[in-house]
C-alpha cells in the first residue's frame, strides 16, 4: 500500500459501511466508505487516484442526506480504493462527524 510520507492514524476510526460518491479532476465516482474518523476515511473504489490528489467526497447518512467532505488521497491500495485525509472541516462537518461516529453501527471484521 503507498502511503503519503509522515501520514499517520491519530484519530480513532469506526468500522461503518455508508454509500458514498467522489469527484476528482478527471470525473464521479460511485464508492461506499469503510470506515470514518476525525481525521479521515477510507473510500472503497476501483477507481485510480494519485497520492496527494484533491478529493471532494459525500457520504450518505442514514437520514438520506449527503454529507459533503473535502481532503486528498492519504494512501492507495489499486483495485481496493484509497485512504483519504480531510481538510479544512467546518464545525459543522466536524459535529456532523461525530454524531455520525456516535450512532453509526458498526460492521463486524
Amino acid at each position: 500500500m503507498a502511503r503519503m510520507p509522515d501520514e499517520r492514524r491519530i484519530n480513532e476510526r469506526k468500522q461503518i459501511l455508508l454509500e458514498a460518491r467522489w469527484k476528482s479532476v478527471s470525473r464521479r465516482h460511485e464508492a461506499r466508505v469503510d470506515d470514518v474518523s476525525l481525521g479521515g476515511c477510507f473510500v472503497n473504489t476501483y477507481a485510480q487516484v494519485e497520492l496527494g490528489e484533491h478529493i471532494d467526497l459525500e457520504i450518505q447518512l442514514a437520514s438520506g442526506e449527503w454529507l459533503s467532505l473535502r481532503g486528498h488521497v492519504a494512501s492507495y491500495q489499486p483495485g481496493v480504493g484509497f485512504g483519504m485525509s480531510f481538510t479544512s472541516l467546518t464545525a459543522e462537518e466536524t459535529a456532523v462527524l461525530k454524531e455520525l461516529m456516535r450512532t453509526a453501527e458498526e460492521r463486524k471484521p
